[in-house]
């Protein structure tokens, strides 16, 4: 599933380093290679303005060390649709790098990365600022949920956990008195069967619910944590 290359977006800022980082080693494990895409604004559309903006990829990709090629790509736009656009354009995955609600929706991958991963034509890793390298993708948490449409997902979980030998974790929060519907209970088996045929090693976790919450999205962000998980592997739309 990853013959093709990475795409990887930057906007030249310390966390889509990280991103650079984590695509460089996708691609090297895959022996595949990385299209680095920069969406210029309005104050780099001038000749010195890109001058500078591809002294700056050049650098960022050198950071990023070597293990896979990474070839640079500057287009005119916006950066959203852009990015979104070069997505379909026949890439294996698309890297992400985000600064949270911090970001400046203009210019930096901040509060619209969810906007942005949904529009995407590929399955995309979002990276946090801090990335631990060495855990990059050792250990995926694959929280199960009610989707009818889960194969994309799994394919792409189990590709990635193959390229790093990783173990995954079937994670389900259980909440007293509430019965899982049969969506969520089959795909729970779908995954599980899965990951079996394929050879993977993986953990089937029961959570009990300590506290009220509304979704899941806390709990399964605190078991990551715990457990030392490298990602967490979500459909990007609700199911």
């Amino acid at each position: 599933m990853l013959e093709k290359d990475i795409l990887c977006a930057t906007d030249l800022t310390p966390v889509s380093d990280a991103a650079v980082r984590a695509a460089r080693a996708i691609a090297s494990r895959f022996a595949t290679s990385v299209t680095l895409l920069h969406v210029l604004d309005r104050n780099e559309r001038t000749a010195e303005g890109r001058e500078r903006t591809t002294a700056a990829m050049n650098a960022q990709i050198a950071q990023a060390g070597s293990g896979a090629r990474i070839t640079a790509k500057l287009v005119e736009g916006d950066f959203m649709k852009d990015i979104a656009t070069e997505s379909g354009e026949g890439h294996a995955l698309l890297v992400l790098g985000t600064h949270g609600a911090r970001g400046l929706r203009q210019n930096l991958f901040g509060a619209d990365i969810l906007k942005l991963v949904r529009h995407a034509s590929t399955p995309s890793l979002v990276v946090q600022e801090g990335l631990d390298e060495a855990k990059l993708l050792q250990r995926i948490v694959l929280p199960v949920a009610s989707h009818s449409d889960l194969d994309r997902l799994l394919d792409m979980v189990v590709a990635l956990a193959k390229g790093f030998a990783a173990d995954v974790h079937v994670y389900q929060l259980v909440r007293p008195g509430e019965s899982p519907s049969p969506e969520l209970l089959a795909n729970k088996q779908k995954m599980i069967v899965r990951l079996q045929a394929e050879g993977l090693r993986h953990e089937e976790v029961n959570e009990p619910s300590t506290a009220f919450s509304i979704g899941f999205a806390d709990a399964t962000i605190r078991y990551a944590e715990r457990v030392g998980a490298g990602a967490i592997a979500i459909m990007a739309h609700a199911s």
